[in-house]
């Protein structure tokens, strides 16, 4: 089936999506650094079981507006850009499906719009309620003395100039770095080692079939013309989006899922969150890691994951 993309007004600007099919509306949220591309594998298989599935290039990707400020890439604006798609393609609900940092937005588009997010299913991250002290405040705690490469992204400029230097290389090296295949730990490191993210990486040189050298080519063309400054400002409003929803709820009452690689570094940080997930997502009718892969749940194991998508939408 084929997929097409145009332009649709949502939350005060232009968001790209991709979109195939006819049917109930599903919504799919990508991270970083990936684009609507990274769902390549999931938008046919929905679109041809009766959804009408849309991936939008989120704010500051790709084809979507990039706001000028920090500020404007908070969880509240961003949740609000994927709620206001749904009235402006006409429907009343969607079900929405995170990855990355779409997981923490599908999570808190269920939990605070629960008006029009019918059900939620997430990739990778987790759900765990707000925190009692600011985020960048407990990751300066845990990681202190320590490289980490959320931390490393709060400076603006910094990674910038140093993923733009070449951006093919560098997509290869991290998508390496958090995959099924990587043995090392290079996320976390003695600072006095470690002074930028990737310039002691060793270039794969492939990623396999789950990201072939054609795959590649049409992330960096994205990145070389959107650049990384709007998608390292999501990781700059931790502390911002923690202020804003101060007052949210704690529970999601909506169906949900989750699914994670075995050997995805996210999962092995947030075992507590995986753990207590139960207790604050009240009707999690599947929960699954899937053997032998990283982080990025969806292109490295499409068919395992278009399966469990599938049997979720279905329960519904």
């Amino acid at each position: 089936m084929k997929i097409e993309q145009r332009k649709v007004h949502a939350n005060g600007i232009n968001l790209n999506i991709a979109e195939a099919g006819n049917g109930p509306l599903v919504i799919l949220i990508h991270g970083f650094p990936e684009s609507w591309y990274s769902w390549r594998h999931q938008i046919p298989v929905l679109a041809s079981a009766g959804y009408h599935v849309i991936a939008p290039d989120m704010r500051g990707y790709g084809k979507t507006d990039k706001p000028d400020r920090v500020e404007d890439y908070n969880q509240i604006e961003v949740m609000k850009d994927i709620t206001g798609l749904i009235p402006s393609l006409g429907y009343e609900s969607a079900v929405v499906f995170g990855h990355d940092w779409g997981a923490p937005t599908a999570w808190g588009c269920a939990l605070n719009f629960p008006e029009v997010i019918s059900a939620v299913g997430v990739l990778s991250v987790p759900f765990s309620p707000r925190s009692d002290e600011p985020p960048l405040k407990k990751m300066r705690e845990i990681f202190e003395g320590l490289f980490f490469y959320q931390l490393y992204f709060q400076e603006p400029g910094l990674a910038e100039g140093e993923w733009e230097k070449n951006i093919k290389v560098n997509l290869r090296k991290f998508f390496y770095l958090a995959s099924g295949s990587y043995k090392g730990t290079n996320f976390v490191a003695p600072l006095s080692e470690k002074k930028d993210l990737l310039s002691d990486i060793d270039d794969p040189l492939s990623l396999g079939e789950w990201c072939t050298d054609d795959d590649l080519d049409f992330y960096s063309a994205e990145f070389q013309r959107s650049g990384f400054r709007g998608p390292l400002n999501y990781y700059r409003n931790h502390d911002l989006t923690w202020k804003l929803t101060e007052r949210q709820p704690t529970t999601i009452h909506q169906p949900a899922m989750f699914a994670a690689g075995e050997k995805d570094g996210v999962i092995a940080l947030a075992g507590d969150a995986l753990k207590n997930m139960p207790n604050f997502v009240k009707d999690l009718r599947i929960n699954e890691l899937i053997p032998e892969i990283g982080h990025w749940t969806q292109q490295e194991a499409p068919d395992e994951v278009n399966h469990i998508m599938l049997n979720f939408l279905a329960s519904l």
